[in-house]
């Protein structure tokens, strides 16, 4: 997962390379190119958590950026900075990447309170 996210992270980078020049192009870049490496850094954090407390914590973090990083792809096409056909791949990346974290936390939250309940 830690390589999948990276990858996906290094895609918005190439992604905002190719916009055009300009303001909103250098505003919506920085954006997507903040939220996509945050989705790795936050990640690879959360495996390296001290606590489960932590790594949830770090997992909604995950969650957040990774869907304002869909969001600044798709808003790059409405701002005519990247061509939908282009970016279809790496909006269905970011919704799968959410997805997955989305079920992760579940499955997390899941075990803590089942470890709470159980005596042993």
């Amino acid at each position: 997962m830690k390589r999948r996210l990276r990858a996906f992270a290094v895609r918005c980078i190439r992604l905002v390379e190719a916009f055009p020049e300009g303001k909103v192009a250098d505003v919506v870049g920085r954006q997507l190119i903040r939220s996509a490496t945050s989705v790795a850094a936050n990640y690879h954090a959360a495996c390296a958590g001290r606590s489960h407390a932590d790594f949830l914590n770090k997992l909604g973090i995950v969650e957040e950026e990774a869907d304002e990083t869909v969001f600044w792809i798709t808003f790059s096409v409405d701002a005519e900075l990247a061509k939908e056909s282009l970016v279809k791949d790496l909006v269905t990346e970011g919704r799968e990447i959410l997805a997955i974290v989305i079920a992760s936390q579940k499955t997390a939250k899941a075990r803590r309170k089942k470890g709470r309940q159980d005596p042993n």
